[in-house]
């Protein structure tokens, strides 16, 4: 017997979730299915379980995409604030971290619960764990044959994420549907991910592996460029950290990034100054500004030699030094991958789909919502909130 239904949302993360939960709460029957078994994973685990469920200033400002103005509509129709009082309705206790980063004070499982009741106030039937084998549409509905029987709905909305951390369940499922229906994809690559160098360069910088400092880090130019000041982490594969994790997702293969890290300090000129005025050797100077260990690796790095007076050493010596830390250039043979991406930058291309509805232009009752999408937020809770934004705007509509 095939179940008739009016929505079909497929995909029960962050995204979907909220969008079942509003087109149930519309009066539409709707069914939320997914293959894994467990409700939500990536929210169970997102903030070290307290869940950065999202971020106070987020705007469209703070996503890339190949189609930057995409995004606005569904970030303006529903805000923080807006997640925030449905928070509050649920007596969710919260707090801010760090530059707008809003996180539970209790668990993400808070949040969990809070949606799942959402979707039970809206009457949506769950499946799970359930798999999609085939989606075909006739020019009026969609069916679709799954491990519960054959389906027919009148929309269907694809919230299945992107490639990142495929260990709790992602999946190219989003991409094999926009192929099915001709959709143009932007190529999916790994972002928010810790970058990686060539072994043989990087041996020299291992003994650096667990300090970290708040520097300033770019990469890229014009509209290309990204710049933030975050926390760098050296690690012993590469460069991790919130301000890598940010910068990850505007780097491109084969180019450099560009990290100062003293960001308040011009330090060549501090050392020309120590040098006529102090009898201190390199190694101590260079402490008093860095973290003694990195002071002394970073001395090594470049073959300074740390008990050498400043006094004694030339001005062009110490500009380079003081250069060398303002300016380091470096350049990433690659990253981590999808294992350790937070989330996946490209997908389906926003051109193809309408912005105030998620809904894609050529095929109606078909919508893309949340990571699926070519929209990729900073680090900080951006991702959830668009999340929450393209949930509600398709919600609305299917």
């Amino acid at each position: 017997m095939v179940k008739q239904i009016d929505v079909v949302v497929i995909g029960a993360g962050a995204a979907g979730l909220m969008c079942a939960a509003v087109a149930g709460q519309r009066g539409r029957r709707v069914v939320l299915i997914d293959h894994a078994s467990v409700l939500a994973e990536k929210i169970r685990i997102s903030g070290g379980g307290r869940c950065n469920f999202t971020n106070l200033y987020a705007g469209p400002q703070n996503f890339l995409s190949e189609n930057p103005h995409f995004c606005k509509s569904a970030l303006a129709r529903y805000t923080p604030q807006d997640f925030i009082s449905l928070m509050k309705r649920y007596g969710i206790a919260y707090h801010e971290k760090h530059k707008g980063q809003l996180f539970c004070d209790g668990s993400a499982e808070q949040i969990i619960s809070m949606l799942k009741a959402e979707c039970l106030a809206g009457g949506v039937e769950m499946l799970m764990p359930c798999k999609v084998q085939q989606l075909s549409h006739d020019g009026a509905q969609f069916k679709l044959q799954t491990d519960h029987g054959e389906m027919q709905a009148a929309s269907v909305v694809i919230a299945t994420g992107g490639l990142s951390i495929p260990k709790i369940g992602a999946t190219d499922f989003a991409y094999r549907i926009a192929k099915q229906f001709d959709l143009p994809i932007i190529a999916p690559v790994p972002a928010l991910v810790p970058l990686t160098f060539d072994a043989e360069s990087w041996q020299a910088f291992v003994p650096l592996a667990g300090i970290a400092l708040e520097v300033e880090i770019e990469t890229g130019v014009k509209k290309q460029r990204g710049h933030f000041r975050e926390d760098l982490l050296f690690t012993h594969r590469g460069l991790s950290g919130p301000a890598v994790l940010q910068i990850s997702s505007y780097w491109k293969e084969n180019t450099e990034i560009r990290i100062n890290l003293l960001p308040e300090v011009e330090l060549a000129d501090q050392l020309i100054h120590e040098k006529s005025t102090s009898r201190k050797n390199l190694g101590n100077v260079l402490a008093q500004y860095l973290p003694s260990r990195l002071a002394e690796g970073w001395l090594q790095v470049g073959a300074y030699q740390s008990d050498q007076r400043v006094a004694d050493m030339q001005d062009k010596t110490l500009r380079a030094l003081g250069d060398s830390i303002n300016n380091w250039k470096i350049t990433p043979n690659g990253s981590e991958g999808y294992r350790k991406a937070e989330v996946t930058r490209g997908g389906i291309d926003t051109r193809a789909l309408a912005q105030q509805t998620m809904m894609v232009n050529k095929v109606p009752g078909l919508y893309f919502i949340g990571e699926a999408v070519d929209v990729t937020g900073w680090l900080g809770g951006y991702n959830f909130q668009w999340a929450w934004a393209s949930g509600v705007a398709a919600g609305q509509a299917a």
